[in-house]
């Protein structure tokens, strides 16, 4: 059991500030399965309407300290990537074109 004053007020916020988390980090989850089940139906309206909303969360949660700037960057761009994926497929020529480009 913690001591000092202080030690026992973070241990009445710490539930709470990992509830406020955990609403956050289950909306970007939630919206991200939407994202990628658009995408996999070629539902792309909906999912130009998915994307903002997506691209909007994950900035909110980089801005309270849910998850990290770069974090929120990085798993933005890797999101992306894989819808562009998913609505353009690659045939193996072009597959082939681009490794030997590289």
């Amino acid at each position: 059991m913690p001591i000092t004053s202080a030690a026992k007020k973070s241990l009445r916020q710490n539930p709470r500030r990992k509830a406020h988390n955990l609403q956050y980090k289950n909306k970007i989850k939630n919206l991200v399965k939407k994202a990628l089940s658009f995408a996999t139906q070629e539902k792309k309206e909906e999912l130009r309407n998915a994307i903002p909303a997506l691209y909007k969360a994950f900035d909110k949660a980089a801005k309270i300290g849910v998850m990290k700037k770069h974090t929120a960057a990085r798993r933005k761009s890797r999101i992306a990537r894989k819808l562009n994926q998913l609505l353009r497929p690659e045939t193996p020529v072009q597959a082939k074109e681009t490794m030997a480009q590289k």
